[in-house]
């Protein structure tokens, strides 16, 4: 019998552990997905209609751009920017939030007086050449929503928004300034999606669309995925301004959030999830 080379195996190990800790969605409608291009891809998720499961490779990516964070905090602070927080929470009410990356209290070169929402990602090559030619709006539209977001959550008006190149460590910065008619949108689209008990029109009702093809939700959307089952998918639960989620089935009773995961025997599917109204 041949034995796997040994490479292969542990790369295989290690990636069902992490897949193992992988975490369940997350309770709120995050800032980081308000640019996203489909309202009812968000309404979905934020339903916990859809559970994306990442392979273990995907999620060590992301643990790669986390730990990016502190080195880059590092290097800036090296050159005289002084950070006011890292990490700073937004909240908007009715389930709309957000944690951007920090704020800085001064130093940045061009407004070394300012204040600024500092945001930190991580791209392959594709992407960094797109944002270098282009800038975050074009290439990164939903990098640009979120900093607006948390701009507009935090009283600030600029952002400074920081990449990394993972093939070459290349480092892009470029100042962003608010537009608070765009963020104010951004987080009234928020709400009212979070707040729907409707479920929105796809984005395409073509499956072979570039978008769609790519979306955890192309099988729900265009095939005969069942949504999952829980709190959030009941149509007996209601999501309320005050961002908490309550039952008409249990008295108006407020759900906690770990007992939203599992539900009870009450449970009774939205009809706008049934395959026949999608």
């Amino acid at each position: 019998m041949k034995i796997p080379p040994p490479q292969h195996t542990i790369a295989a190990l290690v990636d069902k552990h992490h897949e193992s800790l992988q975490e369940g969605p997350r309770p709120h409608l995050g800032a980081s997905q308000l640019g996203h291009h489909c309202e009812r891809w968000l309404w979905l998720n934020f339903r916990w209609a859809i559970a994306e499961r990442f392979p273990g490779r995907m999620l060590r990516l992301f643990r790669r751009g986390q730990m990016e964070e502190d080195t880059i905090i590092a290097d800036l602070e090296a050159i005289g920017i002084q950070f006011e927080s890292t990490q700073a929470r937004v909240k908007f009410g009715a389930h709309v939030s957000g944690s951007a990356d920090g704020v800085i209290r001064e130093g940045v070169p061009g407004a070394e007086k300012k204040r600024h929402v500092a945001e930190f990602k991580t791209h392959n090559k594709a992407s960094f050449n797109a944002l270098e030619k282009k800038g975050v709006q074009e290439s990164k539209p939903q990098h640009w929503a979120q900093m607006q977001v948390y701009m507009l959550g935090l009283g600030i008006d600029r952002a400074l928004y920081i990449a990394i190149c993972k093939d070459d460590d290349r480092l892009y910065a470029e100042r962003v300034r608010l537009d608070a008619d765009a963020a104010q949108a951004l987080v009234e689209k928020g709400k009212r999606i979070a707040l729907s008990e409707r479920m929105p029109p796809p984005l395409s009702k073509d499956p072979t669309h570039w978008l769609c093809k790519m979306c955890a939700g192309h099988a729900f959307c265009h095939g005969d995925a069942e949504p999952e089952r829980n709190c959030r998918t009941c149509a007996h639960v209601v999501p309320t301004e005050g961002s908490t989620w309550l039952c008409n089935m249990h008295g108006n009773q407020e759900i906690p959030t770990d007992f939203q995961r599992v539900g009870c025997d009450e449970y009774w599917q939205i009809e706008d999830l049934h395959k026949e109204h999608r």
